[in-house]
């Protein structure tokens, strides 16, 4: 997400009763729309009986996401020495821009001339934006069965870039800019890999308000002198857009397998034995035969992160982020999120 380009095709799955690789418990149940109720007998998580810890925003008071849950950052990725998070991203996060309200999390992205810092990473500095972006301080163990699953209404608006995602390790810190003793707790990126569940690019997703895409990150094996990212990706296009809708953006896992879900149906499979993800994208290259499969194994703890980036080489028009609205306003919204195991 974060960490690297990543080249696209635009092949594409349409979100229609599709499927790919087995885990049992996915399986065995038949897949409904995101507007069923949660829990529902014909449900993804109908399968998991154990809800390990969830977040319904419904049941939190307004004001700020529980730190229970959550820590929300601030800063641009300069407080990592990476500004702009290695992507010329234009957003700051700022605590005060993720709020609860209404039965809902809100992550809101938008120009504010009260950032003085050079939001803009290593473009110009006249595209000033804030934005949110919250790490989960639970984690998911991925050396058990398991599954995650969010219901969220994602903006797709010229310069957003929202996304739902995995690292391992534990959220950096309760406080951003993290100590350096806590960031000597995480693993090198991308080491322990990356898991992003669901993004939208404005650079690439223009007019496609409908596609989400889902993408598992490996460390190439080739440490020369630090490990390469290798990933493969799958494209789905749900029956209605993903902004202004709320769909369920899900991952499942077994040791050794993990698939990426939207709204109950299974859209891609990545297995640790074939070190292959399907159904595979026509023209992009299958991860190197020297690639880690980290997930549980290696490293069992993740956690997860919810962001509104803005701009940038995935977000901005052209990757150009004088090119992201003035005016930009939008908001990602989140009814729930949950970790279930069998």
């Amino acid at each position: 997400m974060h960490k690297t380009l990543i080249a696209l095709a635009l092949a594409t799955t349409l979100l229609a009763g599709c499927g790919s690789g087995s885990i049992s418990s996915l399986n065995s149940a038949p897949s409904t729309s995101a507007s069923q109720p949660a829990g529902a007998a014909a449900t993804l998580a109908s399968a998991y009986k154990t809800t390990v810890w969830q977040d319904n925003f419904a049941n939190d008071p307004t004001g700020t996401p529980s730190s229970a849950y959550w820590a929300a950052e601030t800063g641009n990725g300069a407080e990592y020495g990476n500004r702009g998070w290695g992507n010329n991203e234009a957003e700051y996060y700022l605590p005060s821009n993720a709020t609860v309200s209404g039965g809902y999390l809100d992550l809101h992205g938008h120009a504010d001339p009260s950032v003085l810092n050079d939001a803009c990473g290593v473009s110009s500095g006249n595209c000033l934006f804030s934005s949110a972006k919250l790490t989960s301080v639970q984690t998911v163990d991925l050396s058990k069965p398991g599954f995650l699953e969010i219901k969220a209404s994602l903006p797709t608006s010229t310069g957003s870039w929202p996304a739902l995602w995995l690292l391992p390790g534990t959220s950096p810190g309760s406080t951003f800019p993290p100590s350096t003793a806590q960031l000597a707790t995480q693993p090198t990126w991308p080491i322990g890999g990356e898991i992003d569940i669901a993004e939208w690019f404005g650079t690439y997703f223009s007019g496609q308000n409908s596609t989400v895409q889902s993408t598992l990150h490996l460390p190439s094996g080739t440490p020369n002198p630090n490990y390469t990212d290798s990933y493969e990706y799958q494209q789905t296009t749900l029956s209605s857009p993903i902004a202004g809708n709320f769909h369920l953006y899900q991952l499942a896992w077994t040791p050794g397998q993990i698939q990426f879900a939207v709204d109950d149906q299974v859209v891609m499979t990545c297995t640790q034995s074939t070190m292959r993800c399907t159904p595979t994208v026509a023209g992009l290259a299958p991860y190197p035969a020297s690639s880690l499969w980290p997930y549980g194994t290696t490293y069992k703890s993740y956690y997860l992160i919810m962001n509104l980036a803005i701009g940038g080489n995935l977000g901005a028009p052209h990757q150009d982020n004088t090119q992201v609205p003035a005016n930009y306003d939008q908001t990602m919204n989140v009814a729930y999120v949950r970790y279930m195991t069998p």
